[in-house]
């Protein structure tokens, strides 16, 4: 076995060791989806099915049963699809190329699954996940149901498989590692040349639109091997900044304007996601440049809260306390209104200008799965009234960071025009984020290959 399928055969060993001897588990890739009339959306594997498979082709089901049998079904072999659609495994090659025990064509998963099923006790698979399955288990469960009278047994059990891939996916091997790394390096090298362009057709006296920019990292993702974007990339240049989930659009890049870039590809299954906010023209004013050495001081007192042991929420609050005490200094809240910085703190008064967490899991999924609470304190429950909305939360013992988890890092600061709010700043928003494995000792930050510096940033856009 190559040293490639290995690793997907050790993942599913791993996950049948926790189905129970007699435990089955059902897993889907995902399914083609229509654009429009005869056009299909560019297909993507579902992110677990290909965790335990390494396998990209659409309409394909995995099946691992408790003992450690894997069994693929997969499009059969159709030499005249294939003239349309592209080449195709086939069952006949699968066991060979990806290390399953057995292969069956994908139209025989309906007539072969009962007796797959029948005599197991549990029956696992993605709970929320694949629209239909649930359904399409029960069918398959119903077929066992009607053998019980020859002596069949029937799952008495459905459990979700997400709980334990979660789990395994949460801390990343070396193999993982080294391909999000590869694919930050090609985001930073996509942010570099977005940057140096907006500068570049600035000061030419060009029209520069957030396209124009957005066009840049497309170009730079897939010459650097990626295969698409992570997810749809933020290109938001002067107020449009201050939206969160803006998406690049038609918008003029003005000189003057602060540009927020919120993109990352995706390279073999795996996410990039950096965040980078430059001055159109390369040089920063006053305001905008107050605004951005907060955030970056917010961001660094975050990484440095970032290693093995610490919790997940340490760099957010480490964040809050830099940013809280920057929007007291810089005037943005007014301290005979919100009180000091515990102040700010407690009441969430910073809320105003930073609405969002300091970072997420990042994997396969830019949002990653895995819990953000500790399993091991999960029934340490406090309540506690959330001071701007008066909902009550239930607080549980946030994550315990693991060397090989990886998180993104990603402060920020938007501040619209308000009443009280120095004008200087308004429709500035600033956001830095950079991708981060943690180490035993603290983490290794794998998006750095652009510079977050401010005198930095100028100085590369005048390159």
């Amino acid at each position: 076995m190559s040293k490639h399928n290995a690793i997907y055969a050790q993942r599913r060993a791993s996950m049948a060791a926790q189905l129970g001897p007699n435990g089955i588990a059902i897993i889907p890739t995902a399914p083609e989806r229509q654009r429009n009339r005869d056009s299909d959306f560019l297909f993507r594997h579902d992110s677990y099915f290909y965790y335990l498979t390494g396998f990209t082709e659409p309409n394909a089901w995995l099946v691992v049963t408790g003992d450690g049998n894997s069994t693929l079904f997969c499009q059969p072999k159709d030499l005249e699809r294939e003239i349309w659609d592209g080449y195709r495994l086939g069952p006949d090659a699968a066991p060979a190329a990806l290390g399953v025990q057995a292969a069956h064509p994908v139209t025989e998963l309906d007539s072969r699954l009962p007796q797959l099923l029948e005599n197991r006790d549990a029956a696992w698979y993605p709970f929320a996940i694949h629209e239909g399955l649930e359904a399409r288990v029960g069918g398959w469960l119903n077929k066992v149901r009607a053998r019980v009278r020859y002596g069949a047994l029937c799952p008495e059990q459905q459990r979700d498989l997400c709980g334990i891939v979660d789990e395994m996916r949460l801390v990343k091997d070396a193999h993982e590692q080294d391909t999000m790394r590869r694919a930050a390096q090609i985001s930073a090298r996509a942010h570099i040349r977005a940057m140096q362009l907006s500068a570049r057709m600035l000061r030419d006296g060009k029209d520069v639109r957030e396209y124009h920019l957005d066009a840049e990292l497309l170009h730079e993702f897939r010459l650097g091997g990626s295969q698409y974007p992570a997810y749809g990339s933020i290109v938001a240049a002067g107020a449009n900044a201050c939206v969160l989930h803006y998406r690049a659009d038609a918008a003029p890049v003005r000189d003057g304007d602060i540009v927020l870039i919120d993109a990352g590809c995706e390279l073999d299954g795996y996410a990039s996601d950096i965040t980078r906010s430059f001055p159109a023209n390369g040089r920063f004013t006053g305001p905008q440049r107050a605004l951005y050495d907060l955030v970056l001081a917010s961001q660094e007192a975050a990484v440095a809260a970032t290693k093995a042991g610490a919790r997940f929420t340490d760099p957010h609050e480490a964040t809050v306390k830099v940013l809280a005490q920057g929007m007291l200094d810089l005037g943005l809240l007014d301290r005979n209104k919100v009180g000091g910085v515990q102040d700010v703190i407690d009441t969430r008064a910073y809320f105003q200008f930073y609405m969002h967490r300091t970072g997420h899991w990042l994997g396969m999924d830019v949002h990653d799965c895995g819990s953000y609470i500790e399993p091991s304190q999960v029934g340490e429950v406090s309540e506690r009234k959330d001071p701007l909305s008066n909902e009550l939360i239930k607080n549980r013992p946030s994550r315990i960071l693991q060397p090989g988890m990886v998180l993104t890092i990603e402060p920020g600061i938007y501040v619209r025009p308000a009443d009280g709010v120095p004008e200087q700043f308004h429709n500035i928003g600033i956001r830095i984020e950079d991708d981060a494995i943690v180490t035993p000792n603290g983490c290794e930050l794998i998006s750095r290959g652009v510079p977050v510096d401010g005198g930095e940033i100028e100085a590369l856009m005048r390159a």
